[in-house]
């Protein structure tokens, strides 16, 4: 059985997709960028700024479906540019207790928006 997620805290979807699924135990989310959840504009004048934003839309999130970063299991991190690599870590790394989660980095050429971050999660509830 699935449960769709879905919170006025984070960005709406901007396609025919849910900002979250739970299935089980297992929480899926939808990646998120840097939108502001109130009004969808882009939160992007640095890339510090942009992954504290895609940050904050992750745990309302994570919240809304009753779990937090605590039981996040495995992310999935998309960069425009791999150079903000040391950015995007030192950011990243600042919303997790030490316990950190399974991840992939990779560049992309493009992502939704021109977002210079994507990050998508899978965690516990």
């Amino acid at each position: 059985m699935k449960t769709i997620v879905h919170t006025n805290s984070a960005p709406a979807a901007i396609g025919p997709y849910s900002q979250a699924v739970k299935a089980g135990n297992l929480l899926f989310t939808s990646g998120q960028i840097a939108l502001h959840p109130e009004n969808g504009s882009m939160i992007n004048q640095d890339i510090a700024t942009e992954t504290k934003q895609v940050m904050a839309n992750l745990e309302a999130v994570l919240s809304a479906a009753g779990t937090d970063f605590s039981k996040v299991i495995k992310t999935v991190i998309f960069l425009r540019d791999l150079n903000d690599f040391e950015v995007v870590n030192r950011v990243y790394g600042s919303f997790f207790d030490g316990q950190f989660p399974a991840r992939e980095t990779v560049q992309v050429a493009r992502l939704p928006k021109d977002a210079g971050v994507e990050i998508s999660m899978v965690a516990l509830v």
